[in-house]
């Protein structure tokens, strides 16, 4: 991966991320490295789920794509914070 690929990572991370958070409800209480974190792997799991199912490559922009990896950092946001609250 080069460097410009390791950029893009993180910035696709940090919009992930903060979406991710804007769909729960309530306020979360984890730090802004660690919602960047859960969106860098909610895009990078989100992109290998939407290429399984063959909705990875569209015309235009991939909707499909972007509700997945949503919904995988909104996920990812809510069990990372139930786990920090239990310890």
């Amino acid at each position: 991966m080069e460097i410009s690929g390791l950029i893009s990572a993180i910035f696709i991370g940090i919009i992930i991320g903060v979406l991710g958070r804007l769909v729960l409800p309530g306020r979360q209480r984890i730090g802004f490295l660690w919602t960047i974190a859960i969106g860098i792997a909610a895009a990078l799991v989100g992109t290998v789920i939407a290429a399984a199912l063959g909705v990875a490559d569209t015309k235009g922009i991939d909707w499909i794509e972007w509700a997945i990896q949503i919904g995988l950092a909104a996920v990812g946001v809510a069990a990372f914070e139930r786990v920090k609250a239990r310890a």
